[in-house]
């Protein structure tokens, strides 16, 4: 391998973990490609000898990605119920309203800047997707269809008013040219702005074992120690950081301009960098040994899936998320295993699972077969998922969680 890190330029020389050959995780298998052939890409991990970027190699562009996407986030009540909280709290803390400009990077179906619209602030979503920048079109909320770097935040600063807060949700690992990104942050944000970015915890994926959300999508696993630094190479300060429950654990950073005398940088920065370095964040050896744990949790699950088989149970699965599809590929889980599956996204419903090929029904599926275990997927909405689906107790059913480790539920 001859790859340099996308943050630093350093050589990658040091595997954080192998998954294998896995098709894109997004992927929309229709009924009538059942046949045709699907091409799998490696899943193989690297982490940066100097800044400690944990990063996928670019296998696929994003616009092979991205351009048509198949995850809405409004199918989630709970993400729908964050991303409120969220503009609540901003908006009392920066004061935020009617004269405000707010732009999202990966906008989506426009889940949260529908609640900033509501406020009557002034929105700009840009969202990749096509299909799911049409929905966010057809709310209302201003969306351009554009892959955000810096030559796209110049053309919105031909545009607009320099916004008063640039946000992006679970976008920062999915850039691949990820200096460009921030640069072209730092040029469109406004004097006295703000920056907020969330993104899965780099610390939480290490401990509980969260190779699942390893995907070609996600193009980097964070930690804040990176995050600090590719911010202050741009001249964007983070001056306040939040550890979040969702996605397994999520960070939220808060940043501005590095000569902007506004916004005091609060403890929980250096509290957490502290907490990453005594943790072994900025040395190689917290990194080994990965590759060892995800391939004994890879064991326990398909003893569990073999002993149940054999045991005569039938198992389904619930929803077919992106980490989902790196599960059931890293494990060789097909339909000999886990019957079928269901998903509330509409888009989803009568196609199959990229490389399993299991099909995937409506939720309603569930009561007409009645199965014996839940597998859910997208563990990370485990307690949604039973509340949604707590009838399966009427006929015994119960529910099975992968990660971090195989846990059945009653």
């Amino acid at each position: 391998m001859n790859v340099s890190c996308r943050v630093c330029g350093t050589p990658l020389k040091h595997l954080f973990v192998d998954l294998g050959m896995s098709p894109l995780c997004q992927t929309v298998v229709r009924p009538e490609q059942i046949n045709d052939m699907e091409p799998f890409y490696p899943l193989r991990v690297y982490v940066c000898g100097e800044c400690f970027l944990v990063q996928l190699d670019e296998y696929v562009p994003p616009q092979g990605i991205f351009t048509e996407y198949a995850y809405f986030s409004s199918c989630s009540p709970s993400w729908i119920a964050h991303a409120e909280r969220y503009v609540d709290d901003v908006s009392a803390r920066f004061g935020l309203g009617g004269s405000s400009f707010v732009v999202e990077i990966a906008s989506n179906d426009g889940y949260l800047l529908q609640h900033f619209v509501r406020r009557g602030v002034d929105v700009l979503g840009v969202e990749p997707a096509r299909n799911v920048a049409l929905v966010a079109v057809e709310k209302g909320i201003p969306t351009t269809c554009r892959f955000f770097d810096e030559r796209v935040a110049a053309e919105i600063a031909d545009r607009h008013k320099p916004p008063d807060l640039i946000l992006g949700n679970n976008v920062l690992a999915h850039v691949p040219q990820v200096n460009s990104f921030v640069r072209g942050i730092k040029m469109l944000l406004k004097p006295g702005g703000v920056v907020t970015m969330e993104f899965p915890h780099l610390m939480n994926l290490i401990d509980l074992t969260q190779f699942d959300t390893i995907y070609h999508e996600h193009f980097s696993y964070l930690s804040l120690l990176t995050v600090h630094r590719l911010f202050a190479s741009h001249e964007l300060e983070i001056f306040d950081v939040q550890r979040l429950p969702v996605h397994g654990g999520s960070l939220r950073i808060f940043a501005k301009h590095a000569a902007d005398p506004a916004h005091r940088v609060e403890p929980s920065v250096a509290e957490l960098l502290e907490l990453e370095r005594e943790r072994g964040f900025a040395d190689l050896g917290v990194y080994e040994g990965f590759g060892d744990k995800v391939a004994r949790l890879k064991r326990d699950i398909l003893s569990f899936l073999i002993a149940a088989r054999e045991d005569g149970r039938t198992i389904a699965g619930y929803g077919a998320p992106g980490k989902g599809n790196t599960l059931l590929n890293y494990c060789g889980i097909r339909t000999d295993f886990i019957d079928y599956t269901v998903d509330v996204n509409p888009y989803k419903q009568g196609t199959y699972t990229p490389g399993a090929r299991i099909p995937v029904y409506p939720p309603e599926r569930i009561r007409e077969t009645r199965p014996d275990y839940l597998f859910i997927l997208p563990w990370n909405l485990r307690q949604e998922i039973v509340q949604q689906t707590a009838y399966i107790r009427d006929w015994g059913g119960r529910w099975v969680v992968p990660i971090p480790a195989v846990e059945v539920l009653e």
